[in-house]
């Protein structure tokens, strides 16, 4: 009310030509805050509830107040809000763990392939080489082959670690995914579960250079077994032909 009185006496003030051409804009000011002011006031009336009635357990469980813009601003602290930020946290979480377990396994995954094939290749290189290498040259090898399979077990090893880390990270997205659903954060529970596809997806296509690697060295092994028995028969055939060499010289 008094925004209202002083704005009628700076509107009779203008009307009577009491006031100087400089008091003409400072009116102009006063009485455009004096609308401003009333304005906010019925903004204020009209579309906000009163604080003591933010606090009514009836209509929210928590409440947090501040003031911008002239206006109470009202956060959603209820039950049901709280546990869906909850939920959003956890798929996050979730999601953080499973693509840390993914990139673990599929590395291992990956360096098992590498050594199973340099294993290979030194195994057909030795095998291609039998009874025409010098002693030095079949010693390094056989260190080399050695040294491969003892790689490929160490990220075998690795590999079967990983996986059963990267088994519970989707076990627990999973469940994260669904708590999230039925919490009603359903675009966290959509994330979730689009990068537990993808993790699989990643997962599936390292198993399978993995399987490849593995049929390749059984496929070598068998060609190892072969080879070394024609080699076998090779020698004995050799020694049986000098026996009966020597046989026919003594007689």
């Amino acid at each position: 009310m008094q925004a209202v009185r002083r704005c009628s006496a700076c509107a009779k003030r203008a009307a009577g030509g009491l006031v100087q051409n400089q008091e003409v804009s400072l009116l102009q000011r006063r009485g455009a805050a004096c609308i401003r002011y009333l304005s906010t006031s019925e903004r204020r009336r009209s579309g906000v509830q009163k604080p003591g009635e933010l606090t009514n357990p009836t209509h929210i469980s928590l409440a947090s107040l501040s003031v911008g813009h002239g206006l109470w601003q009202v956060e959603d602290l209820s039950h049901n809000s709280l546990i869906r930020r909850a939920a959003s946290v956890l798929t996050d979480s979730s999601s953080s763990f499973l693509s840390q377990a993914t990139l673990a396994l599929t590395d291992a995954l990956t360096d098992y392939s590498k050594a199973v094939h340099s294993r290979i290749i030194f195994q057909k290189r030795y095998l291609a080489s039998v009874g025409k290498m010098s002693p030095s040259e079949e010693e390094s090898l056989q260190r080399a082959i050695s040294g491969w399979r003892s790689e490929a077990a160490e990220r075998l090893n690795e590999c079967k670690h990983y996986d059963s880390t990267w088994i519970k990270a989707v076990n627990l997205s999973k469940m994260a995914a669904e708590a999230a659903y039925s919490s009603g954060a359903h675009q966290a529970s959509i994330l979730v579960q689009t990068n537990i596809q993808v993790a699989q997806s990643q997962v599936e296509e390292a198993r399978k250079l993995s399987s490849e690697a593995d049929k390749k060295l059984a496929e070598t092994k068998v060609e190892e077994i072969q080879r070394m028995a024609e080699y076998s028969a090779f020698l004995e055939g050799s020694e049986e032909r000098e026996v009966h060499e020597a046989y026919l010289r003594e007689d």
